[in-house]
């Protein structure tokens, strides 16, 4: 794509951010309480049908939707039989969605669902196209002014418009994970750079011991949706991607990454909550000393913490994984503080892959 493309296509789709997150569940209820208990999400709404149950939780400007299928009519039942609970919509907010849908259909999207528009002047405006595997993005349009929102249908509760605040403290998704299918790196890139205006800004090949694999992310124009895209390198022996890609049945949202303004008190906090995170080799802290100033956090709180602790020309980055919940040991999630940092921590990458390694091996540091 070249520069007079990629400010056709920003033109086209317009300055895109996330609207929310859609997760398919098998227990509704059982879902909730644990976003409400253990990550200090608030209920903002509620929907449903015949074929459907849906929550929408709110932490920040974090909106989840949780929807638990009550027929075999709905998507949600043959989604949770394939993949087990985990991410099935990608809500992509914009300013004009009869441009952008138009312009992603061009580009290559499966058109989905049309734009219709919900109700009179000034509702909102929805369409859906395809995304990765079986994960789909809906285009939101609503009023300029309007703050995070739900989807068409739902009943809102007194905090639906606004941020929801915390002892947590979480802000914001930074970036969406996705496992995709060896080969699909490269088409998936060229997918989201030509159907909905994408950059590449980031690629890396990762080895973690005998197995390794290769890492591309792509980024809306002025940085507000991040995909980072990883594909199982299959010259080396099979690893957790292949071990993701086998357990979820194909391509999917490995974790979401929710950054904060202060990760040593948000992970000392939902720890508390009963969050379990991933453990850091202690030599991990033993040169981490000689490689970084810190200037954020003290080497002790990083070390009692587990957080990883990273910098760019930018400035520097602190993050961290959560051991997972889900009985396929699939998706989880991330913790991450940017104190002006740009990148993902090249020197993490690896090392929060291994602490996976570990997890999954049992092990203890």
């Amino acid at each position: 794509m070249t520069v007079s493309d990629s400010t056709a296509a920003t033109a086209a789709v317009g300055d895109l951010a996330i609207d929310y997150i859609e997760m398919y569940v098998a227990d509704l209820d059982a879902a909730a309480f644990a976003w409400v208990d253990k990550y200090a999400f608030t209920v903002v709404g509620t929907g449903g049908s015949a074929d459907h149950r849906s929550i929408a939780l709110r932490h920040g400007t974090i909106t989840l939707v949780l929807t638990m299928a009550t027929s075999d009519r709905h998507p949600a039942s043959v989604y949770v039989v394939d993949h087990g609970d985990g991410v099935a919509d990608i809500a992509l907010r914009t300013a004009d969605v009869e441009g952008a849908f138009a312009h992603a259909v061009a580009g290559g999207a499966e058109p989905l669902r049309r734009p219709a528009r919900h109700g009179g002047p000034g509702a909102a405006v929805t369409a859906t196209v395809s995304g990765f595997g079986d994960v789909v993005h809906t285009l939101v349009q609503r009023g300029p002014e309007e703050g995070p929102g739900l989807p068409v249908g739902f009943v809102a509760t007194l905090q639906s418009r606004q941020p929801v605040p915390s002892e947590v403290g979480l802000l914001e998704l930074d970036h969406i994970a996705v496992c995709l299918n060896n080969g699909d790196l490269e088409g998936t890139v060229a997918y989201y750079r030509h159907a909905l205006g994408f950059q590449e800004i980031f690629e890396e090949h990762i080895v973690v011991g005998a197995q390794a694999m290769d890492s591309k992310v792509v980024q809306s124009p002025t940085g507000r949706v991040t995909l980072t895209l990883i594909e199982p390198d299959t010259t080396a022996d099979p690893g957790q991607i292949d071990d993701f890609l086998k357990s979820h049945q194909g391509a999917g949202v490995q974790h979401l990454a929710f950054s904060c303004d202060d990760a040593v008190h948000a992970v000392r906090t939902l720890t508390g909550r009963g969050v379990e995170f991933l453990s850091s080799p202690a030599a991990y802290y033993d040169l981490l000393g000689a490689r970084i100033q810190l200037s954020q956090h003290s080497l002790e709180d990083l070390r009692s913490t587990s957080l990883l602790a990273d910098q760019d020309h930018g400035g520097q980055l602190f993050q961290i994984f959560t051991a997972s919940t889900h009985p396929r040991r699939t998706i989880f999630y991330e913790i991450i503080e940017r104190q002006g940092a740009e990148t993902f921590g090249s020197s993490n990458i690896k090392a929060l892959y291994e602490a996976v390694e570990l997890e999954k091996k049992g092990q203890r540091v």
